[in-house]
């Protein structure tokens, strides 16, 4: 694979800027129930069974918007997929904000959390298809920079809709303010090109040539030979369809990652983190104000991966992000075992988020893109997504009936899960840093 390869110039970075806004809308909607679910259970009654159920019906949307996600990325294209994600973001935000009971309520969360399944594999697949590799980690990462700006979003708009004391309402006002930046990503999405990979996948090689050219290449025409080869290759090998002896080692790769990222807690932390401050003594206004906190802490940590991922690589991120991921859980843990302390679970959350966001939640997106060959890579997303969905919705609906019986269990099994993540990344993760995805895929087949 020739080491010429293409610079980053104003338009790229603009495509891949407007791409990764799908994580924003993702972070919000993901952690904006954070701060509604005093209310919810107080209009609705809500017993800690149904709140769980509450919080994780988006993520049961999630799990089905990923597992087909990739289907529809290959048939209708990135771009168009982008498109329709984008305006289910906006009429899901509204129709939120206007439900009128628990069950439509419900109804429109899991049709955002198909928005939000699908983007996390649409738009890490793009990006990572019209992405150089020097600046590949960076530029996918851009998506999960905007899932914790998002989520940061979330937290701060909560805050101050706290402020104003909206009563029994301030739900639907916290709900209905992801409609504005979903509605300029779906009007930006009609400015970049389809994904040239894509076009060669079609049989359109004219228009991929045209979006490499676009996209600075110093030399668009050897790209496109190498992605046709590979293309080819895949044809050749009926490698269209993921599910493959010859795929096994990437599909173990994607599902692992994509156990371990939910498994550490992040996602139960971070929409019960409300609820796990009152626990401890905080009151509401306190609890909004730790939960800024703790975005603020996420949009750090994803800042620092940004900007050593693709210099010290994929799996040293994640091996440091492990140690400590584990020990600050093992903290919380004892916190709530021992019923003192109290002072320190703020330090140790913003440890463990610290820690996740610097490794774990910059690394996931980004390596599962990588490690599937072209022909399949959507699918393949979909394959990581999917496992990260679907553990997500089992971990959240559990969480809250386990963290009432036993207050600290949680968070020791989280922590042995970490644990166990560090062993599995030394015994079996190979590093993709700087590497072309032609050679990637030809790696991971030896």
């Amino acid at each position: 694979m020739s080491e010429v390869r293409k610079t980053l110039n104003k338009r790229l970075l603009a495509t891949c800027v407007i791409a990764s806004l799908g994580g924003l809308l993702f972070g919000f909607d993901t952690a904006v129930i954070a701060g509604t679910t005093g209310s919810l259970t107080s209009v609705f009654h809500l017993s800690p069974l149904a709140l769980g159920f509450t919080v994780s019906s988006a993520l049961w949307g999630t799990v089905l918007g990923a597992a087909f996600a990739g289907k529809m990325g290959d048939i209708a294209g990135r771009r168009a997929c982008l498109r329709a994600l984008g305006l289910l973001y906006v009429l899901t935000a509204l129709g939120c904000a206007l439900a009128w009971g628990w069950y439509p309520l419900l109804c429109f969360r899991v049709l955002a959390g198909l928005a939000v399944g699908g983007s996390s594999v649409i738009s890490p697949t793009y990006i990572a298809e019209i992405a150089p590799p020097k600046l590949r980690g960076r530029l996918v990462m851009a998506f999960q920079f905007n899932v914790v700006f998002g989520m940061l979003l979330a937290y701060f708009s909560n805050f101050c809709l706290g402020l104003l004391h909206l009563g029994a309402t301030d739900w639907r006002w916290k709900f209905s303010i992801a409609a504005v930046p979903a509605l300029v990503f779906y009007l930006a999405l009609f400015f970049i090109p389809e994904s040239p990979r894509w076009l060669a996948g079609k049989g359109k090689t004219r228009e991929a040539l045209e979006v490499l050219q676009r996209n600075g290449d110093p030399d668009p025409e050897l790209e496109l030979r190498e992605i046709t080869k590979s293309l080819e290759d895949a044809i050749g090998s009926k490698g269209t369809n993921v599910f493959q002896w010859r795929y096994r080692f990437p599909i173990f790769l994607a599902i692992s990652i994509g156990m371990f990222n939910q498994l550490s807690g992040i996602n139960a932390i971070m929409y019960y983190l409300n609820d796990i401050f009152e626990k401890a003594g905080f009151d509401k206004g306190s609890s909004d104000f730790q939960a800024v906190l703790i975005g603020i802490t996420n949009l750090i940590g994803v800042t620092l991966a940004m900007l050593v991922i693709d210099r010290i690589g994929r799996r040293m991120l994640l091996l440091i992000g492990s140690v400590g991921t584990t020990l600050c859980l093992f903290g919380v843990g004892t916190i709530f075992r021992l019923e003192q302390y109290q002072g320190a679970l703020v330090w140790l959350l913003m440890g463990f988020i610290g820690f996740f966001t610097f490794s774990q939640g910059a690394v996931i997106w980004v390596y599962i893109s990588e490690i599937f060959p072209n022909r399949v890579r959507a699918k393949g997303q979909s394959i990581g997504s999917f496992t990260h969905w679907f553990m997500n919705a089992l971990v959240s609906i559990v969480f809250p009936i386990a963290a009432a019986r036993w207050h600290s269990g949680p968070f020791y099994f989280f922590s042995g899960f970490t644990a166990l993540q560090f062993i599995v990344v030394i015994l079996f993760y190979p590093e993709t840093r700087g590497v072309s995805l032609e050679a990637m895929e030809e790696q991971l087949h030896r």
